[in-house]
């Protein structure tokens, strides 16, 4: 039952989210001034049903979505999602959804292609440590991937007039992207030390260059590169942009390129 449920609501909630992309497209077309309410509460309707399927996810596996390649892409998707609405919350820029939403929709595609087969869990991931660090990942990933949207504006509207700008000042994007990736940011130092943390109880070794490990790291590194000339030498605008989109698709290898290319001891995600 709880299988049914999960996929019905998922099924729904995709669809929901293409439907807010639509809308969000004809909102910053200018085609209409009214849509971005319909393309919000088409959003929040979605995220709904998504988190109801992942409630049913872990009501019918017994823990939370958090163990394999279909559930990280599940919880990934969702944290993209929850990002948005709650940075529309704050500042009422509700145009990224047109940038911020196909991101979204990509991840929800790429779990629908993952096995969702059940399976328990390996004893290194029977612990605590799992639930802290895999959903410090999913709030550090989501606003990535809303800082890389945030960042795509940035640079078309650098290239428009002003009377063709997404958002009316390529200036509130540039702190916009900042402000989400020292959140970010803060999120993925959280992921690394708890899985050092967690890799010491399970392994009795706190680092393995792992290749999972590696591009956290490698991934971390980039975006601390990106805060350190932001904040010591005033740097910001294209460059700044680039180096957040940059950051991003270092994120996406972390997620899917590793998995698939890179021999590690976290194939168990899969």
């Amino acid at each position: 039952m709880y299988q049914s449920i999960e996929n019905i609501t998922f099924t729904i909630a995709f669809v929901f989210y293409v439907a807010s992309a639509l809308l969000f497209f004809v909102h910053i077309s200018k085609l209409s001034k009214r849509v971005e309410r319909v393309a919000l509460l088409t959003t929040i309707g979605g995220l709904v049903l998504h988190t109801i399927a992942m409630a049913a996810r872990t009501i019918g596996a017994g823990r939370l979505p958090f163990s394999n390649q279909y559930e990280f892409a599940l919880s990934f998707a969702w944290g993209i999602v929850l990002s948005f609405v709650v940075l529309h919350a704050l500042y009422r820029y509700g145009a990224i959804g047109a940038f911020v939403m196909p991101l979204a929709i990509l991840v929800m595609g790429y779990a629908s292609m993952q096995s969702k087969t059940v399976r328990p869990l390996m004893p290194a991931l029977q612990s605590l440590w799992l639930t802290f660090h895999v959903s410090s990942a999913i709030l550090s990933y989501g606003s990535f991937a809303l800082a890389c949207a945030i960042s795509v504006i940035y640079l078309i509207d650098s290239k428009r007039a002003d009377d063709h700008k997404i958002l009316a000042e390529p200036e509130v994007s540039d702190i916009l992207s900042y402000r989400v990736v020292v959140f970010g940011f803060l999120m993925l130092s959280v992921v690394i030390i708890s899985g050092a943390i967690w890799a010491q109880k399970a392994w009795s070794r706190y680092w393995a260059w792992d290749p999972k490990e590696t591009w956290s790291l490698i991934t971390w590194i980039i975006y601390a590169i990106y805060l350190h000339l932001r904040l010591r030498k005033n740097w910001r605008g294209k460059s700044a942009a680039w180096f957040a989109i940059i950051g991003f698709a270092s994120v996406i290898f972390t997620f899917v390129g590793v998995n698939i290319l890179l021999p590690s001891i976290h194939s168990y995600a899969t």
